[in-house]
């Protein structure tokens, strides 16, 4: 069966820094409070005007060299984010166009939060072992500074989240190299302990003056119960894909988790 192989990455982040200190000057907290519970030093913001488009494009063009492949042998472009430039298109559809491809290829945004790459990765290697596609770009991007709450009430989030896009370049390979396996799963029942609730379909308009005094067009998140429940989840999904790609934990020389706080990784 036809395999894949990662043939060229890329990223993008803006050159703004924003340190704990810039952060300790708006709201109540510090770089001592930050670090300590967070692992966190800095992070990187976007400055007016610039968009993900930009910064996937960045990206893509970054992977697309280390690939010394051309842009037009792009089969499919998957962008995962739920911070997308606008409601709807999406990015990647954005992105089909600013890449100049003169081929309406397919183009597909996932929004799975934290998971987002994982999904898309899974997702264009059954597209490619199925024949639909040989050469997909891949990426992930987020703008999350322009919707914190950069207040008192807000700042157990807004410590966390930064800006900036990846780009993989994903290849039907028939020489050995594959996607050994993958876990994936939900817990809908914690979804209101990790959300945005605002802007929303469910109200005329999605979103008015009420909803935006109460906040909550604002990133929420129930601190505790998510560290709780990462570490355990984080631990079974990492031995559930060992057991499943046939790995003993001993093989494994490199672990890359997405995850914003220190503490969370280390334990």
């Amino acid at each position: 069966m036809t395999g894949i192989k990662v043939i060229g990455t890329g990223h993008c982040v803006p050159s703004r820094i924003v340190t704990n200190d810039e952060l300790a000057g708006r709201m109540d907290t510090s770089d001592q409070w930050i670090r300590e519970r967070t692992g966190i030093e800095r992070r990187h913001w976007i400055e007016p005007g610039q968009s993900n488009d930009q910064m996937c494009l960045a990206a893509a063009n970054r992977a697309l060299e280390a690939a010394e492949i051309d842009k037009s042998e792009i089969d499919m472009i998957i962008c995962a984010t739920i911070t997308p430039d606008y409601h709807f298109p999406g990015n990647s559809a954005l992105l089909q166009h600013s890449l100049g491809l003169e081929r309406t290829v397919a183009a597909m945004d996932i929004r799975n939060q934290c998971t987002g790459f994982i999904y898309g990765l899974t997702t264009a290697s059954a597209y490619i072992k199925t024949g639909l596609a040989r050469t997909v770009l891949l990426l992930g991007t987020e703008i999350q500074s322009t919707a914190l709450d950069l207040s008192d009430r807000g700042r157990d989030m807004s410590v966390l989240f930064g800006d900036g896009a990846g780009a993989v370049l994903i290849r039907a390979d028939d020489a050995g190299s594959d996607l050994l396996a993958a876990s994936l799963h939900s817990q809908g029942e914690f979804s209101r302990e990790l959300w945005c609730e605002m802007p929303s379909s469910l109200i005329p308009g999605r979103i008015d003056a009420e909803v935006m005094a109460e906040g909550r067009h604002h990133p929420k998140m129930n601190g505790p119960l998510v560290f709780k429940t990462a570490v355990k989840r984080f631990c079974e999904a990492i031995n559930e894909v060992l057991d499943k790609g046939g790995v003993p934990i001993d093989r494994v020389s490199l672990v890359i988790p997405h995850q914003a706080n220190l503490r969370i990784t280390e334990m």
